[in-house]
């Protein structure tokens, strides 16, 4: 069974970064598209960043310019850098994965900006 563990949430001021890890079982060569989610209490999931298995990267106008997605496919890791966080930035995110028509999920990590 396939698994994602992510890693690196936590609580930061204002203005500050962090950087999210998502660790899968499997290559991420495998994965046709990796995204990282969050989703902040009473609000839909929603979807801040993709790399496709080619290497394209997208990202939520939210995020555009504060967030880079990278991947590092021998430590079949995914990362998410994100800058200049927001108060508005606090929710659970998460990493998905596309494998053929399987979607799998991690179990989320918390990230929490105080003003």
């Amino acid at each position: 069974q396939v698994r994602l563990v992510e890693s690196g949430g936590g609580l930061v001021q204002s203005g500050g970064s962090l950087k999210l890890s998502c660790t899968a079982s499997t290559s991420i060569v495998s994965f046709k598209k990796v995204g990282w989610y969050r989703q902040a209490p009473g609000k839909e999931r929603e979807l801040v960043a993709s790399v496709t298995a080619g290497g394209t990267t997208t990202y939520a106008d939210s995020v555009k310019d504060r967030a880079t997605m990278s991947r590092d496919i021998r430590q079949n890791t995914v990362y998410l850098q994100m800058d200049s966080l927001k108060p508005e930035d606090t929710a659970v995110y998460y990493c998905a994965a596309a494998l053929g028509s399987v979607a799998i999920w991690g179990q989320g990590t918390q990230v929490t900006v105080s003003s």
